[in-house]
């Protein structure tokens, strides 16, 4: 796939999306381009991974060890400096199932301000599949002094209070988990131990949107049209309304986040990340079956 394909696709924001050959032809300009690997797999970057690619680990590099929260603007500004990162820098995520974890922590980055970032459509498993470079060499690059930012919890990201609000002004919302989570007949995806939610079901009026449906099998994302029909024709979503994504942790639903602010163009979607981990725990919350 070549950059001219990715325009071809119709995206609102093509910028957001760059090619395996892309990241091949800029691997050594370590200058101004970092390459991040996050997976739910965290063992598969140290078995081999694109040269010149850091690690991001999401539980251990964005998580707050104690509060269910995410990092503080000073430990940011820390993994940053660590990783050699300015507020300049381009940074071009990547990992395994479908860039699932890629776009979680693009998601991260942007709630610290840092907005230049990009997707590598088809990630970790595209780029293998066309036979290209693997190394288990861990880069090493200078160290920046990036300066520590503001988090933003408002614009991009939604607490239960939102939710609540939301559904008070009869909101759309967006439920990325299994048909089986959605129905309540499952507290996990499929084959996952089922823990993490005394109830099952999904958040009322919720329209149930699978995220990996957005994806094609070689894990590059669907065009706009056919993201459209699915997104707009199916589930009844509009750019023109504020749409709250979820799944049970806010990390499929990042991805549907990534999906409709990115190449869909939607102007307001947040990302609950309490998702179905808090409200299937929340006494007296509403619940659908």
């Amino acid at each position: 796939m070549t950059e001219q394909e990715i325009q071809q696709k119709g995206y609102a924001h093509p910028e957001a999306l760059v090619t395996t050959e892309w990241v091949a032809q800029n691997l050594d300009d370590t200058e101004n381009i970092r390459i991040i690997e996050s997976d739910e797999d965290v063992l598969l970057y140290d078995i081999g991974h694109v040269p010149n690619a850091v690690k991001v680990d999401w539980v251990e590099d964005l998580n707050d060890p104690l509060t269910r929260d995410y990092l503080d603007p000073e430990h940011f500004a820390n993994l940053m400096s660590e990783k050699g990162i300015t507020p300049e820098t381009t940074v071009v995520f990547y990992g395994d199932k479908n860039n699932w974890w890629a776009t979680y922590a693009l998601w991260v980055f942007r709630l610290f301000g840092h907005d230049n970032v990009r997707v590598m459509d088809g990630g970790r498993v595209k780029w293998e599949a066309e036979g290209r470079p693997i190394t288990q060499e861990v880069p090493s690059f200078g160290r920046t002094d990036y300066p520590v930012p503001t988090r933003d919890d408002e614009k991009i990201r939604a607490f239960k209070e939102d939710v609540n609000k939301h559904l008070e002004a009869d909101g759309s919302l967006v439920d990325v988990r299994s048909p089986g989570e959605y129905s309540g007949e499952l507290l996990h995806m499929p084959d996952y131990p089922q823990e993490g939610a005394l109830r099952g079901g999904h958040i009322p009026g919720a329209a149930n949107v699978p995220w990996a449906r957005a994806v094609r099998e070689d894990g590059t994302f669907k065009s706009s049209e056919e993201l459209k029909a699915i997104y707009e024709g199916e589930a009844g979503l509009s750019g023109d309304e504020d749409v709250i994504a979820y799944c049970r942790i806010g990390e499929r639903s990042s991805h549907t986040w990534f999906v409709l602010t990115y190449l869909l163009g939607y102007d307001k979607v947040r990302n609950y990340d309490g998702s179905w981990t808090e409200w299937g725990n929340l006494v007296r919350a509403p619940i659908e079956r």
